[in-house]
């Protein structure tokens, strides 16, 4: 098991926005999370890369811990030292790309490779190289990110997550900020590492790519998981009627 949550609990304020979440990730598994705005998808997402914090669960990467409720009720993270071994489990593509505006298109994928992972230069080059060919955009690594189209700039950023070796990828609605013809670029990235067998969770509005490309698709709503199944099933029969009401005014 890649990924193991159980328990997550999230408040920000009063407002309590994780409701005792469990999610298990197994390699090789494409998992969709879908669900209407502020239901708590990104805050999850966010919590299983530890850019927020949770307030009580447990969170695991390939068994080893990384936060546990400890004896006052509240999640105790491992070590720093330990938080950033657990990190290199996984990679995370942004909404809005997050690339380095003064770094060129392979500087951005080369640079944590290089100087946080520090791992030869000449061998991260040859793989930048690679993942840029894969991504179709080879000719563009002199580039930088003001020079790209919002579809290119993602998929340098999906070759910068993948430099650093992932075992599991995340993504948060990364076609959020394109248009359609562009998020088909994208999409069609995702569709490929679905089909190598990248392990990854997307968070997503994209509900007919979900459904293609998914082997199981999360229904949260409220910050509770509603539903969850395989995607024949949540979307030609959901069970719950707060997933058909979704999926019929998503349709409309």
């Amino acid at each position: 098991m890649i990924l193991e949550m159980s328990g997550i609990q999230k408040s920000f304020g009063g407002l309590e926005v994780l409701k005792d979440i469990s999610l298990e990730v197994d390699s090789g598994e494409v998992v969709s999370v879908i669900g209407p705005s502020g239901s708590g998808k990104s805050t999850l997402l966010r919590c299983a890369t530890f850019l927020e914090t949770i307030d009580a669960g447990e969170i695991r990467y390939m068994g080893k811990p990384a936060a546990a409720t400890g004896s006052q009720g509240k999640a105790v993270y491992v070590s720093h030292s330990e938080l950033n071994e657990v990190k290199r489990y996984f990679g995370l593509v942004f909404q809005q790309f997050n690339l380095f505006p003064h770094f060129s298109v392979l500087r951005n994928i080369m640079d944590a490779p290089v100087f946080v992972q520090k791992r030869p230069k000449e061998e991260v080059h040859a793989e930048a190289m690679e993942l840029l060919r894969k991504m179709n955009l080879e000719n563009r690594a002199d580039a930088y990110p003001c020079q790209l189209s919002g579809g290119q700039q993602q998929r340098v950023a999906i070759a910068r997550a993948l430099a650093l070796k992932p075992s599991i990828l995340f993504f948060d609605e990364p076609t959020s900020a394109l248009d359609p013809e562009l998020t088909g670029e994208v999409l069609k990235v995702i569709r490929q590492l679905a089909e190598e067998k990248m392990t990854m969770v997307v968070v997503t509005h994209e509900m007919p790519f979900a459904r293609a490309v998914s082997n199981r698709v999360i229904f949260m709503d409220r910050g509770v998981i509603v539903e969850q199944g395989d995607p024949e099933e949540v979307f030609g029969n959901p069970k719950q009627e707060r997933t058909v009401q979704f999926l019929r005014n998503y349709q409309r």
